[in-house]
């Protein structure tokens, strides 16, 4: 399905943004639009040939530099993109000459840019371009651009120079000191530093030429050296130029130079770079990839939105954070704000826990900034800066500059006044732990940070002695149209909640970490009287609330504030604090963006005061009309589309969802040129997950309560939780179960796995196909397909599950070594566990959490796999099949099996995976084969099944096919044909021992 973006010139498909018509309007925007970036770097998608005004742009997460006296931020790095053509002496460009086709897509499956354009010279030589991009998933410091020329009408001579322009600025300042240059056998490289963080850069460029014979010059002019290539074009006759660009800075490695010169010597061709790449973005997309039937616009836009969160997100890096503007522009300066951890986390935390890991990691590195904030201001502990850059201190400018030239300057007090982040991040730092169940890392990082920003609120909060109560006065909400109030609820009980977490990190390391928690209580001067006060705050701090109709009020004398009917201004185009002034808008009870409603957003999942249903819905009456949610702040559309999600406002809640889907691709709110909105697209994965999905967690297990919008006839994500996977499904209004994955093993019927809610069928259909009757079901000679058992046959796993069951054994004091762990093959994960512990007497919660626990140091180890796990021969036979046209498929019942194909890097060499997911019956039962062979089209009896055990092999007679045991007779004798292993085998003579066999 095709939808079109109003006046962007846009149509949305599945994966694909295509822009029909350049509107030089618009380019600025467009420019954020399309950044490509792997999370290391992002650029934004100008013009290779450049267009007056434009603002080529990449930015590289951590490199940070100072605007002496104003601001840090972050630096526009030089310029890998330069490609000038030049057809017969006329330089390309779209403000001269005639553009007679245009199209630019953004394929967000492969991160890759591509552009057409049809261009009549001034002179009238017609000539069509094609440029494409990339920036490696695979490799951070890899870049790469393809142009493809094709003259329409004409014989002539073209030069193609491409370049690395040294001279980018932030604009008006440059931030970097020219050190070296140079050209190799390779190409080109150049060297910089920039002027007060002291941080270097090297890169390197090469070109390549195929389709014509060209001469290659180098041109070493300061700043700016050029690959140049010149040769005589032909018409219809397609010329291709291919430049690839290397990257480091100082951050990384010691020699930027050295490192990038000696990577672009070794670099593959562009097609396997390509190739990586897309392989890469498959892995990700496979865990992170949102499928919404029935509404095109929502289902792109909802991708579009994960995109610029995976292409922003440090995949190999902890020292860094998400900007607001992510990657993608200059706005907010590259600063890192409350954002990240609450509207942007969520999504790594349920889809690349390992990322959301990183993000946290930032903001322990940075706690010696925090600490010289709270110090500067007269507190104690750790004080979170409401912007923050490299080192964690605050970066938030002081003033604004007025809109009127003659204004006063505008004083910014969130820096000293918005405080709430620093309950924010323990709030996310607690999410990741429960998420993930990441206990060393907890230990190590996440318990300072609670406690550390604990410590401040025990000095930041006021006793008022008249009334009894700790009160936070002198603050900014999150509601930051109001700049000086008292005893905002949300950051008063947003405290209560973290020093009730404090608390209860504070025993449990004391339990578990003995040691860590002296080195906590020196450092950080912990005491059971801090414990006491903590305790006396959590009792005694202020909130106002009305339990009798459940309003609460947003700050201290909010309700005595003049009201505002919104509908009268309904026709505006501006926020009210712009219509208004700042002063008046300081008066009334209008709000920029949720506040109470936020903190019961954020309560929502734990069932705390205040959230209840009543406690939304009489919240939602009185503040939603009162919110500024068109032109206030791009955070709010999001929230309010989940909460009303909640309350069963469907039609409210859609309208919601999709201003802030379409935030950027509308250009909706004017600033999309500023960079994307990197909130509202994580808002945006909230909104779907917890507002249409219903997510909740419920007996420490995801389940669902959708409530999809009325367009929507299906919606399928995965969630990771405690170290499985849970697949969901959704049609319509009925909720379709879920189930969760997490190891290989093979499942018994008494080792359930679906999860919480089961309203219709599995989430994963089951073979339909009819049992054969294995009398009469006969394998013929026209083999199509052959499919294959994963572990014990192209993989073995058997050892980390024995690892993890050995390390589950020693933490419980109980007897278990290899030879034990013998009698475990093929036995279910509980029976196993059962055999492990014997006689000992263990409550069914304890035996839960243990086969989890087991289950979470298996997928651990899986992370180590790679394609050196393979057995002998297995990629061999692979190849060679792929080769002959036979159709590739795996039947393993582990569930666990996508990853482990992914990790072996074969995802590329099958056709069809049938896993645990896929049937009900296990083996011996043919049903797993049977979905595999349906997956592949080929017939049972025209398909080989490759297994080595017993089971499988009975499993595959059963079905009508064809049996190839792995391993000794005794245990895979009733097979056609038995071989010791894969290694050395070839397909001509598996199918001539089948030939021979008896039927």
């Amino acid at each position: 399905m095709e939808t079109k973006g109003r006046s962007r010139h846009f149509i949305y498909t599945d994966w694909i943004l295509t822009e029909t018509q350049f509107d030089p309007d618009q380019l600025h925007s467009k420019e954020t639009v399309f950044t490509i970036g792997n999370g290391y770097l992002g650029t934004r998608g100008s013009f290779e040939e450049g267009y007056p005004s434009a603002l080529p742009t990449t930015f590289i997460h951590g490199v940070y530099d100072d605007v002496p006296v104003v601001y840090t931020e972050l630096v526009n790095c030089p310029d890998w993109l330069p490609l000038v053509v030049m057809v017969n002496g006329e330089r390309f460009r779209l403000d001269q000459g005639e553009i007679l086709q245009y199209e630019r897509r953004l394929n967000l499956r492969q991160g890759l840019l591509c552009r057409s354009v049809r261009w009549r010279s001034p002179s009238g030589k017609t000539i069509d371009f094609y440029f494409e991009r990339f920036v490696s998933f695979a490799d951070q410091h890899v870049l790469a651009q393809r142009c493809q020329l094709t003259p329409v009408d004409f014989d002539g001579v073209i030069e193609v120079q491409g370049s690395i322009n040294g001279y980018t600025e932030n604009q008006g300042f440059n931030h970097w000191v020219g050190l070296d240059q140079g050209k190799t056998d390779e190409g080109i490289w150049l060297q910089r530093r920039t002027r007060n963080s002291q941080i270097e850069l090297g890169i390197a460029a090469k070109m390549t030429i195929s389709g014509a014979e060209a001469s290659l010059q180098v041109s070493t002019a300061p700043g700016y050296p050029t690959l140049s290539m010149t040769f005589l074009a032909k018409a219809q006759q397609t010329v291709t130029v291919e430049k690839f660009v290397t990257i480091f800075t100082s951050r990384e490695v010691e020699t930027p130079v050295a490192a990038a010169k000696e990577k672009l010597a070794y670099l593959p061709d562009y097609a396997k770079l390509l190739k990586a790449s897309e392989q890469a973005w498959q892995e990700v997309w496979q865990q992170c990839d949102i499928v919404i039937e029935g509404d095109g616009t929502a289902a792109f836009a909802v991708r579009y939105n994960l995109f610029e969160l995976l292409i922003a997100s440090p995949q190999h890096d902890d020292k860094v954070s998400i900007p607001a503007k992510t990657l993608s522009g200059f706005g907010y300066r590259g600063h890192v704000f409350w954002d990240t951890e609450i509207f942007m986390l969520p999504f790594f935390l349920f889809t690349q826990p390992t990322i959301a890991r990183n993000l946290l990691s930032y903001r322990w590195h940075t706690l010696p900034g925090a600490k010289r904030k709270a110090s500067h201001y007269g507190y104690k502990g750790a004080m979170f800066s409401w912007e923050s850059a490299a080192t964690g201190d605050e970066v938030t400018p002081r003033w604004s500059l007025p809109t009127d030239f003659y204004g006063e300057d505008v004083r910014i007090w969130c820096r000293d006044r918005e405080i709430h982040i620093n309950a924010d991040i323990p709030y996310a730092v607690w999410n990741y732990w429960q998420a993930t169940g990441d206990d060393e890392w907890m230990e190590k990082y996440g318990a300072e940070i609670i406690l550390d920003a604990a410590i401040f609120w025990s000095s930041r909060v006021e006793f008022n002695s008249e009334s009894q109560k700790y009160e936070i006065r002198g603050v900014i909400g999150t509601d930051e149209y109001h700049e000086f109030v008292h005893n905002n609820t949300f950051t008063n009980r947003m405290v209560q909640w973290h020093l009730e977490k404090a608390m209860a990190v504070y025993d449990w390391l004391a339990h578990k970490y003995p040691q860590r928690t002296r080195e906590l209580e020196d450092k950080l001067q912990l005491s059971s009287e801090l414990q006491n006060h903590w305790q006396d705050i959590i009792a005694k701090i202020l909130l106002f609330y009305d339990s009798s109709t459940e309003l609460i009020e947003q700050f201290e004398g909010f309700f005595q504030l003049e009201d505002i009917n919104l509908a009268d201004y309904q026709d505006r185009d501006r926020s009210m604090q712009a219509i208004l002034g700042i002063e008046k808008t300081n008066k009334y009870q209008v709000l920029k963006q949720p506040d109470v409603l936020m903190l019961l957003y954020l309560m929502r999942g734990y069932l705390d005061f205040p959230y209840s249903q009543k406690a939304l819905q009489t919240n939602w009456d009185y503040y939603a009309p009162r919110t500024d949610i068109t032109y206030g702040s791009s955070l709010g559309p999001a929230v309010h589309a989940i909460l009303a999600s909640h309350l069963n406002i469907s039609t409210e809640a859609y309208k919601l969802f999709m201003q802030a889907a379409m935030v950027d691709l509308e250009d909706n709110r004017g600033n999309t040129a500023d960079g994307i909105h990197g909130a509202t697209a994580g808002g945006v994965w909230q909104a779907v997950i917890f507002g249409f999905g219903g997510i909740q967690f419920k007996e420490n297990r995801p389940v669902a309560n959708p409530h999809l919008p009325s367009n929507w006839t299906r919606l399928k994500f995965k969630l990771h939780w405690q170290g499985l996977w849970y697949d969901f499904d959704l049609c319509g209004e009925v909720g379709i179960g879920h189930r969760a994955w997490g190891d290989g093993e093979t499942r018994g019927q008494g080792d359930k796995e679906t999860r919480g809610i089961t309203n219709a069928q599995s989430a994963i259909p089951n073979a339909q196909s009819p049992m054969p009757n294995p009398q009469s079901a006969t394998p013929n000679s026209n083999i199509q397909g052959v499919i294959f058992d994963l572990d014990g046959v192209l993989t073995d796993t058997a050892e980390l599950h024995y690892q993890a069951w050995q390390k589950l054994a020693d933490e419980e004091g109980i007897p278990f070594n290899r030879v034990a762990n013998e009698a475990l093959r093929g036995v279910s994960r509980r029976a196993s566990l059962m055999l492990i512990i014997g006689n000992r007497r263990y409550s069914e919660q304890q035996i839960q959490e243990m086969m989890e626990r087991k289950n979470r140091y298996y997928v651990e180890l899986l992370k180590n796999m790679t394609c050196e796990d393979l057995l002998p021969g297995a990629i061999a036979l692979l190849d060679e099949l792929r080769q002959a046209g036979i159709k590739i498929a795996i039947g393993s019942a582990s569930k666990n099996a996508r990853t482990v194909i992914e990790r072996l890097g074969i995802a590329d060499k099958v056709d069809a995976i049938a896993d645990g997911y896929s049937v009900k019956q296990p083996k011996p039962a043919p049903d797993l084969f049977l979905y595999a062979a349906k997956l592949l089209g080929t017939e049972p009896a025209q398909s080989v099944v490759v297994e080595d055990a017993a089971a499988g092999i009975e499993a595959a007679l059963a079905a009508g096919m064809w049996a190839v045991g792995i391993g000794p007779v005794e245990r895979v004798g009733a097979a056609h044909v038995v071989l010791p292993s894969l290694a050395g085998v070839k397909w001509a003579d598996i199918r001539s021992q089948l030939h021979n066999s008896k039927k």
